[in-house]
């Protein structure tokens, strides 16, 4: 007979020594988080630090102490700096304490949320519920749990297709009349979106892209002649996608315009909400998304506003039987049950394509929960309120010109120059290596802008004045 081999073990062989090392482990990220405003926003990576992510394939073990060493050396000096005030390129959350714990929580756990009849899917459906509310969405609405709104928007294009196809495209594929759809958003919504119909088979092609208005906002007029040109051409429209904070400019659509006018053109009505949907939880934004509650489907992402670290991304629909009948596939190995851990049916699985899914509902609820909505509804109301100070202070700085002003919370400008786009380009990289502070480009009516985009709840005005300085410094370096 074979001799069974000794029994392996993945666990830590000094539980004392591993919890002392957790302990710093845990103790460094603190101190990193705390200590955030004496680093640099972004720093380059060297030549050295790159080259010791070319080492051989780890066949032998290596101490827990020394690959922490390792990734306090070479990896979080390194980041992308989304955590720090000064960053403000990108439309991205900064985190928190209490979600970096939550994280580590549900490591710990390791939950799959896939499906079974376990506490960790109720925290999920929890949070669905608490997105019903916010939204005024009937009991019947369902939610996911995602990535991030690019995932959210497909399963949204999905849902909204099913609902016009009716299940015979599951199962023979849309055939001519799905080539026959035809959806529409605005010339500044998110690219996401046409990359979303191109993955739903309709192709990208079959997204109108809508002109518009001076505020960034799509026109409601060219969107009901595009609609009616494509009927009287035989085609068949089925979908509007509308932005709830563009990625460009912060615009926000005229939900409830577009609300009335799918209403009465018989359209699925989806809202790309990524960053601006959870302005609901902030009395003094949600006025300015007017509409929203009358969405068929919103998608957003609560590690923007929300401040949830990565990823967490949502969906929510009106229509959980569209929604459940868009995905659920019966499967042996997926047999429900009345009682047992195969009970609690319908899963999450049944509303998405994802069987193997991450505890994302934990480091959410531990957000809400511990912070309390209304909390981080003042961090998005006082987002905006930087903002509106960031274009007064462009506005009185003759050297420097306002692009698109302050309708949620991104400010774009640049500085006068004689060759703008070029001097402009190198002031935000000069700006990032300077590591003061995080700025991105953009295209403004054809013309590039320095874009500040305020999503980092520990931004202050100094970090607005550090930023305009910088800017008006290079700029002059570069004249």
């Amino acid at each position: 007979m074979t001799d069974f081999p000794p029994d392996p073990t993945l666990d830590p062989q000094n539980w004392p020594g591993f919890r002392r090392q957790a302990h710093r482990m845990l103790d460094d990220m603190i101190d990193y988080v705390a200590g955030i405003r004496e680093r640099p926003v972004w720093q380059p990576i060297p030549s050295t630090v790159r080259d010791h992510f070319r080492e051989a394939f780890p066949w032998s073990p290596a101490a827990l102490e020394q690959v922490h060493g390792e990734f306090l050396d070479y990896v979080l000096p390194y980041a992308g700096g989304n955590v720090h005030p000064g960053f403000m390129g990108w439309v991205q959350g900064g985190g928190t304490p209490a979600g970096m714990l939550a994280e580590m929580l549900a490591g710990g756990l390791n939950a799959n949320l896939g499906g079974r009849d376990q506490a960790p899917i109720e925290v999920e459906r929890q949070i669905v519920a608490w997105m019903r509310e916010l939204f005024e969405f009937p009991p019947e609405a369902s939610g996911l749990f995602v990535t991030g709104t690019s995932m959210a928007n497909l399963l949204a294009v999905l849902v909204a297709r099913h609902s016009r196809l009716g299940p015979e495209a599951r199962r023979s594929g849309i055939g001519a009349a799905g080539s026959q759809l035809r959806a529409y958003a605005s010339q500044t919504a998110h690219g996401c979106v046409s990359q979303a119909m191109d993955l739903a088979g309709l192709g990208a092609a079959s997204l109108r892209l809508i002109a518009a208005d001076t505020r960034f906002r799509i026109e409601i007029p060219a969107l009901r002649a595009a609609i009616a040109r494509d009927r009287q051409e035989g085609l068949t429209p089925f979908l509007v996608v509308a932005s709830a904070g563009t990625v460009d400019a912060g615009a926000v659509d005229d939900l409830d315009a577009i609300a009335a006018l799918c209403r009465q053109e018989g359209l699925w009505f989806h809202i790309d909400g990524a960053y601006g949907a959870l302005g609901m939880l902030s009395p003094a934004v949600a006025p300015r998304l007017k509409g929203i509650t009358k969405a068929d489907s919103i998608a957003f992402d609560f590690h923007k506003w929300g401040q949830v670290p990565y990823d967490a991304g949502f969906l929510l629909v009106r229509d959980g039987r569209q929604h459940y009948e868009t995905f659920a596939s019966p499967a042996a190995y997926l047999r429900r049950e009345t009682r047992g851990l195969s009970a609690g049916s319908p899963w999450p699985c049944d509303f998405g394509p994802d069987l193997s899914r991450g505890f994302r509902a934990l480091k959410t609820w531990f957000t809400l929960k511990v912070l309390g909505a209304q909390a981080i509804g003042a961090s998005i109301a006082r987002s905006c309120a930087l903002a509106e100070y960031l274009q007064a202070q462009i506005e009185a700085e003759p050297a420097l010109e306002l692009l698109a002003g302050a309708q949620l919370n991104i400010v774009c400008f640049r500085y006068r120059a004689s060759d703008p786009d070029r001097v402009n380009a190198a002031i935000v990289v000069d700006i990032q290596e300077s590591g003061i502070a995080a700025p991105s480009t953009t295209s403004i009516n054809g013309k590039l802008a320095i874009r500040a985009a305020l999503f980092n709840h520990r931004t202050q005005k100094q970090d607005i004045d550090a930023l305009l300085n910088a800017a008006l410094r290079f700029g002059k370096d570069r004249q």
